[in-house]
């Protein structure tokens, strides 16, 4: 009975502490996608999402599908740096299951002439070993 009780509380050890270390890898995207939006270079930003024509991205302009459809709606919606303004991400729920996981979370733009706002929700996968947005649905 006892070594049944040793090896659980290892798994769930070892599954927590995966959890966590995937949990501080998707936070790095996030963070980079961050930091490159507030630096102007929309190129690198896109590098948190999956990049292929199944990638879905629901806004106020309904539900696209595609990685470079993506892209070009944000160079698009934000030609210069100055539409761009400071981006800060809020997360506000992070949930890791395996190779998959579920972000909630607020984001703002601080710009000159206005300060937008709104929530997010993001699914990410672990795919090629790298932590990827599949499905982003921003209000």
């Amino acid at each position: 009975m006892n070594k049944l009780l040793i090896i659980l509380m290892a798994i769930v050890t070892v599954s927590c502490s995966n959890s966590t270390s995937e949990k501080a890898t998707i936070m790095k995207v996030m963070n980079a996608q961050e930091q490159a939006w507030n630096d102007g270079n929309v190129a690198d930003f896109m590098k948190g999402y999956w990049k292929s024509d199944s990638l879905m991205f629901v806004g106020k302009k309904g539900l696209k599908y595609g990685w470079k459809t993506t892209l070009d709606n944000y160079k698009k919606s934000y030609p210069d740096k100055a539409a761009m303004g400071k981006l800060e991400f809020e997360v506000i729920k992070l949930e890791v299951n395996g190779s998959s996981a579920f972000m909630l979370g607020k984001w703002s733009l601080i710009r000159e002439k206005d300060n937008p706002n709104g929530y997010f929700d993001l699914y990410w996968k672990k795919i090629d070993g790298n932590w990827v947005i599949t499905i982003d649905h921003t209000s």
